[in-house]
């Protein structure tokens, strides 16, 4: 298998993905692949007022918005935001979502980065992925044939991570900016609070990335080498890949 069909992205919170593998997913739905984003809290601190469940509502459907610019499915498991646990209930939680995408290729938050959320759906994401696999485990969905093959998304700001591979997002870099741009309520905090336009460290990263990958934009990412092997840097997508090592 060199095309997957079926690619799904697990964030900690509404713009996770949108920001790490945002032009990487554009690619994959442009080839024709099904895809699946999944978020992991409501994010519902993420504003400078209101309550948690008005925040809630409204960052549900900027995820939502976000995810229809390039035609994904959006799974939205609830969970309070900053107080995700790795759990019995938030892994069975996380296997039922992996179930219910079916993912040729999963792309998840790295174990190190910054927040404990990104921590905690990473490793729940990363311990969930044999687990899908296995029937005795019972869901809503039924267990998968094979474990996706899966790759790790960048840190925000690149800290403490150094890529194994690249994607040139340079051509869909603009469908990226506009998911982000979706997530109205984040585009005014961070100028209210921080005084800088959201898509500043956006940029920034991808040109950063893009100067290693010898292009204009990229998105790095390592692959996960866990068992069992079920595929490579084959499956990234096609034309846009640049592995460099590992």
């Amino acid at each position: 298998m060199t095309t997957p069909s079926r690619v799904l992205a697990i964030g900690a919170h509404p713009d996770d993905v949108d920001f790490l593998c945002g032009g990487t997913l554009a690619l994959y739905a442009e080839g024709g692949a099904k895809i699946t984003i999944a978020v992991a809290t409501r994010g519902d601190i993420g504003a400078p007022s209101g309550t948690r469940d008005e925040i809630a509502h409204i960052r549900r459907g900027e995820a939502q918005a976000s995810a229809d610019v390039i035609g994904a499915d959006l799974i939205w498991m609830g969970e309070d935001d900053e107080f995700l646990f790795s759990d019995r209930a938030s892994r069975l939680a996380m296997i039922d979502v992996i179930r219910h995408a079916r993912p040729d290729v999963m792309f998840i938050l790295d174990e190190d980065d910054y927040n404990p959320d990104h921590r905690a759906a990473g490793t729940l994401a990363r311990d969930s992925r044999v687990p899908a696999t296995v029937p005795l485990i019972q869901t809503r969905n039924p267990a998968l044939d094979r474990a996706p093959t899966t790759f790790v998304m960048d840190t925000y700001g690149s800290h403490r991570f150094e890529p194994e591979g690249y994607v040139d997002i340079s051509p869909v870099m603009t469908v990226k900016e506009r998911m982000l741009m979706q997530h109205a309520s984040q585009v005014h905090w961070m100028g209210s609070v921080f005084g800088t336009d959201v898509l500043d460290p956006v940029r920034a990263q991808a040109g950063f990335r893009g100067a290693q990958a010898g292009t204009h934009d990229a998105e790095g990412f390592r692959l996960l080498r866990d068992y069992p092997h079920t595929g490579g840097w084959e499956l990234l997508p096609r034309g846009r890949r640049r592995q460099v090592h590992g």
